[in-house]
């Protein structure tokens, strides 16, 4: 079993293992134990894994970041290393990437996209997200968690006692900051700076989730150094529904990067 070691930062954050540095960044609605399934092989295969519960969510829940301020905390927290990230920690880490080059020394993201390029469908977005973040102050974490999870997006997905009661640890006003500060709609467009990206980047997407599976082929093609790659039997969140899988591919890349 992994030795989870506390950090000291201004977001939450745990450590276990020793040797080259990785990150593992969560989505919305989830926590830093969603990732440590998987950081903990890799902190017994020779790597340090730190996972970090992001702005609004976990122990971190009282903490009110966009994604540029969220990027600060989280390079400050972690400092150099192979950034992970899923959806909206993706997305955070996409951020860390641009402002931070020389901390992140590779970038790895699963499900997530570098914004809405068109003014007109960000702000709508930005609108159906602000919506969204009232609807769970009104209907409470449980209730929207069942909505959440019901989407055509997470179809496949079976969350055991733990990962869901983990999940309801997280609060209202957390969650519904993350949405008006981070999410998608208030996010602007990185689309045209993917070139500055001169680090390794690798995008994973389940097989199934063909919408980002499109994107990161996309954006794997545009940055210097991309690869992409699918994961058999997989929906959007490939991570927990193959993480041994995402394991391989992630330890093959890194092998691949000589990191």
């Amino acid at each position: 079993m992994s030795d989870w070691r506390p950090l000291s930062g201004k977001l939450a954050g745990w450590s276990s293992g020793h040797g080259p540095r990785l990150v593992f960044v969560h989505g919305f609605t989830q926590t830093a134990h969603s990732w440590r399934p998987i950081a903990a092989l890799f902190a017994a295969a020779g790597y340090q894994a730190i996972v970090v519960d992001v702005p609004g969510h976990g122990d971190s829940a009282n903490v009110r970041a966009d994604l540029r301020r969220g990027a600060d905390m989280l390079t400050a927290l972690c400092g150099s290393g192979v950034y992970v990230g899923y959806s909206l920690g993706g997305r955070l880490c996409m951020h860390a990437a641009l402002m931070y080059p020389h901390l992140v020394r590779g970038l790895a993201i699963i499900g997530a996209s570098p914004g809405i390029a068109d003014e007109g469908d960000r702000a709508a977005r930005r609108t159906a997200d602000d919506k969204l973040a009232d609807h769970i102050a009104d209907v409470g974490v449980d209730a929207f968690l069942d909505e959440w999870l019901d989407q055509p997006l997470f179809a496949g997905l079976t969350l055991d006692d733990a990962a869901r009661a983990d999940r309801s640890r997280n609060t209202p006003e957390g969650l519904a900051s993350s949405l008006r500060l981070g999410g998608t709609g208030a996010q602007g467009s990185l689309w045209p700076r993917l070139h500055e990206m001169n680090m390794p980047v690798l995008t994973i997407a389940g097989e199934h989730d063909m919408k980002f599976a499109g994107i990161g082929r996309q954006i794997a093609a545009s940055v210097p150094e991309g690869r992409s790659v699918e994961v058999p039997a997989a929906g959007h969140a490939a991570h927990l529904q193959k993480p041994q899988l995402v394991f391989d591919a992630l330890s093959a890349w890194l092998r691949e990067i000589k990191y």
